[in-house]
């Protein structure tokens, strides 16, 4: 691992609900080299989602400190510190796709031709062109993700959250984003914290994986993965790849408990 870039120290969330006190998070240790990509997988309700939000800064935990870039830094202070990609793409409707790209960089008050002129430039990177003058009812969702996600590269942090982007496609459109994602990575070297129920996708994706337990979440598995890159997609049926999907199974099957499916 290199470098840290973003940690996360004996983090806790403690939320009350209806007079009950919940605990979301419990003592969640993780940490991210510089230009790692790295996968949170884990159960329903594990706190993945909390998790994000605090290092997105949207909450404060109740206990244990978040450093980024080697100092610690919570709640408003890191409010647009990190890009943040929420599961639905959230793109404008009314907007077309070139001018749904550029929001974050309007928002910082770069001048609306600006800020075109350098999304254009990586339109075809992205698989985009043509499609500028388009609007997101237009685009299938594959290629929906592709203009939030390069909305989230063009706010131009070098951290970014990844909260299960491809969750809702079909398993095939699902596949060649993750084939489209690693060469966009390996190409820009972005250091990606990335969420995701699918193991097979954690694995393909990731330098390292850490497994969850159910609520209260904590770490429960971090697992190396040793495959060279770059990983061609058949990389999923050798035998280490299948060796380490069976430990992460076992790992989430604990997770869920006695009797239940993982």
């Amino acid at each position: 691992m290199g470098s840290a870039k973003l940690e996360a120290r004996g983090l806790g969330k403690r939320f009350k609900t209806r007079g009950q006190v919940v605990d979301a998070l419990l003592g969640v240790d993780l940490s991210l080299g510089d230009r790692e990509f790295v996968s949170v997988i884990g159960p329903s309700g594990c706190g993945k989602s909390t998790l994000f939000n605090i290092f997105a800064g949207l909450e404060t935990p109740t206990s244990g400190d978040v450093l980024l870039d080697g100092r610690t830094t919570v709640g408003a202070d890191l409010l647009g510190r990190v890009g943040y990609m929420p599961q639905q793409d959230l793109l404008m409707p009314w907007r077309n796709i070139l001018d749904n790209t550029i929001l974050g960089l309007e928002v910082a008050g770069v001048s609306k031709r600006v800020a075109r002129e350098r999304a254009l430039d990586l339109f075809p990177l992205f698989g985009l062109s043509g499609f500028e003058k388009r609007y997101p009812d237009d685009l299938s969702g594959g290629m929906r993700q592709r203009a939030a996600l390069l909305r989230t590269f063009l706010a131009g942090r070098d951290v970014i959250l990844l909260d299960e982007p491809f969750g809702a496609l079909d398993s095939l459109t699902r596949a060649g984003m993750q084939q489209w994602l690693l060469r966009i990575w390996e190409e820009h070297r972005k250091t990606i914290l990335f969420v995701t129920h699918d193991v097979d996708e954690a694995l393909y994706l990731s330098d390292r994986v850490y497994a969850m337990s159910k609520r209260p979440g904590r770490v429960t598995q971090i697992l190396e993965v040793d495959i060279p890159r770059p990983r061609a997609y058949d990389v999923i049926t050798s035998e280490p790849f299948i060796e380490m999907k069976q430990v992460l199974l076992e790992q989430l099957r604990l997770a869920h408990g006695p009797g239940k499916a993982a």
